[in-house]
């Protein structure tokens, strides 16, 4: 895996004209804010040596790096997830790569189903812890020193700095978000009506099947660490709505426009 993650890196930074100290991860149907970046540099995953491709609809599958101000920012437009049949060490190859080029703060972005019922499509939920129920953990297997301590204290996951920057971005663009717990399946069926009680009774505010093994990793490999879950539907069970993975790309372009915004202006403050 070592071996692999190098010959990834040594590929990149012979094509990036530099290197970035944040990274960013689209999540379905939200690659609109890799677009809207200046001096684009655009690498398709197939490119890429040992990463994976993305088969999820409503995920790019390209590497970009472009300007937003004075940043120079890494953006994945797409990821893989778990359901699609990769091991959770390809799952979370990309942020292996990430870490080793250099990247030090990592935004993750995802799509979710809104468990608590004050939630709505389209809101925006700043993660402030998870709960790992898709029953594998990308630490497992053989020690990696390299990368992280064999027992990482996940305590503080998501940088409580950087969620209050999102909070305090998101007040100076009048976009009401809210803090709560992401609820991570395995997918890819939905989940059932009584995993969404249990998830509300566990205290889940939204529920998803990725972002949870990118964050155990990046955090492990001292990367700090913001998550941001867009609703894109109410969870199983609590409307008579079929779900359905169109209804979540339809919400997602709408919510796409509130996103980019909410990012530009982090980013722009962010310290």
């Amino acid at each position: 895996m070592i071996e692999k993650v190098k010959a990834a890196c040594a590929f990149l930074r012979e094509r990036l004209p530099s290197s970035s100290e944040s990274a960013v991860i689209l999540g379905s149907g939200l690659g609109a804010f890799a677009d809207s970046l200046e001096e684009r540099t655009v690498i398709p995953y197939e490119q890429i040596p040992n990463w994976p491709r993305s088969t999820a609809p409503g995920h790019g599958g390209r590497l970009v790096q472009g300007k937003l101000g004075d940043r120079r920012l890494l953006v994945m437009q797409g990821r893989v997830h778990y359901y699609e049949g990769y091991p959770m060490e390809q799952v979370v190859f990309p942020v292996r790569v990430l870490g080793e080029l250099g990247v030090k703060n990592l935004v993750i972005t995802n799509a979710s189903g809104g468990v608590d019922a004050a939630l709505s499509p389209g809101d925006v939920v700043v993660v402030e812890d998870h709960i790992n129920f898709m029953g594998a953990n990308p630490l497992r297997g053989p020690d990696t020193p390299e990368w992280n301590d064999r027992f990482p204290d996940m305590t503080r996951c998501y940088d409580p700095e950087f969620s209050a920057a999102f909070e305090k971005a998101a007040m100076e663009e009048r976009i009401s978000v809210r803090r709560g717990v992401y609820f991570a399946f395995s997918g890819p069926s939905f989940e059932t009506p009584a995993e969404i009680r249990m998830a509300r009774m566990l205290g889940a505010a939204v529920v998803g099947m990725s972002t949870v093994p990118e964050a155990i990793t990046a955090n492990a490999m001292g990367l700090r660490v913001c998550a941001l879950s867009c609703v894109a539907n109410a969870a199983a069970g609590m409307t008579e709505n079929v779900l359905s993975g169109q209804e979540v790309l339809d919400e997602m372009a709408k919510t796409s426009e509130k996103l980019i915004r909410l990012l530009k202006r982090f980013f722009k403050e962010m310290r």
